[in-house]
């Protein structure tokens, strides 16, 4: 077990130096934020002497080293468009995305092993067949198109939820939520649904799919034959052997749900990093692009590496292999 964790540890700190090599080396052809820094009536000595500041004047392998040595410690440098601590930045915005997969997440893989399941069970009625068809919405439209759908129905014509916004948010300790607040649970709904559900049909698929392998399985003959209650056989035995494949595709869906809030926040204007990061492509802020690429490099390989450590540890097989190839 040891050995397999430290395995993944360094596989995983290798995909990290890669990720950041080419996200550094991506931010060279979007463009210069000394453009942006300083105005029409800057001379060249005004340009050389700011891209000095900045270490923009040095070697791409320097920049890059320096980068990933103070990335370790937190320091990703200052914000070209703010004149703050990227790290500051981050931490102010940080909640608000977290906040927005959390509650997306968990709505994804609640409502989705719900419905994977009852579909699997009752395949042959008109509610599964009518949900399988309604998660083709899903799966087909785009994010985005979703949001705007959403914000028309529920927004324009209805007037129930907030279009665009965070709501109030409480600060707890140094942690500011919506969580506390009326307006900012309001705020979070149709941002959650958005962002979620893709993810959620995505897993009620899969689930249903992986159920319906498992129910055709002797050992569920078996049981059946003993006796034992079709709830019994269905959550006990079925549903059991049904989540261990899942737990993979699910772990890489919540990685991505952080990744691709990037859209949801930019139709809602959510005050997240995802919005952060389009702020800063238009303004060739490099910091903040490199410190939000590596941070989503970071949360996406976590994930991972959470999730081959559990999928090691609940199924058996794969220990028994390694047991043989040792």
């Amino acid at each position: 077990m040891l050995a397999f964790v430290i395995q993944r540890i360094v596989q995983s700190a290798l995909v990290l130096l890669v990720v950041g090599l080419v996200a550094f080396s991506m931010f060279r052809f979007v463009g210069d934020p000394i453009d942006n820094m300083l105005g029409q009536e800057r001379t060249q000595a005004d340009i050389d002497r700011l891209r000095s500041q900045l270490g923009l004047d040095q070697p791409f392998p320097v920049q890059y080293v320096k980068f990933l040595g103070n990335a370790v410690q937190g320091n990703f440098g200052v914000s070209y468009r703010q004149g703050r601590p990227v790290s500051d930045i981050l931490l102010e915005r940080a909640p608000a995305t977290l906040e927005l997969a959390a509650v997306s997440g968990f709505l994804a893989i609640l409502i989705g092993i719900g419905l994977g399941v009852f579909t699997a069970i009752r395949r042959e009625g008109f509610a599964a067949n009518a949900i399988m068809s309604l998660s083709l919405i899903g799966v087909s439209l785009p994010t985005f198109l979703i949001g705007i759908l959403l914000i028309y129905l529920f927004s324009v014509e209805l007037g129930w939820l907030p279009s665009f916004g965070r709501g109030d948010t409480v600060r707890v300790g140094g942690w500011s939520t919506g969580f506390l607040t009326e307006s900012g649970l309001k705020a979070l709904i149709l941002p959650s649904i958005t962002l979620g559900l893709y993810q959620m049909t995505l897993i009620m698929r899969l689930v249903r799919s992986e159920m319906l392998e498992v129910l055709r399985q002797d050992y569920i003959r078996f049981a059946r034959a003993r006796g034992l209650r079709e709830r019994a056989v269905n959550f006990r035995h079925a549903l059991k052997n049904t989540l261990v494949p899942v737990i993979t595709v699910t772990g890489l869906q919540l990685g991505s749900i952080i990744a691709f809030a990037i859209i949801t926040e930019t139709v809602f204007q959510w005050p997240g990093v995802g919005l952060l990061f389009i702020n800063a492509i238009q303004f060739v802020d490099i910091p903040v692009m490199a410190a939000y690429l590596m941070l989503i490099s970071v949360m996406f390989v976590g994930i991972n590496l959470i999730v081959d450590l559990l999928y090691f540890s609940i199924d058996p097989r794969l220990r028994a292999d390694r047991t043989k190839a040792h």
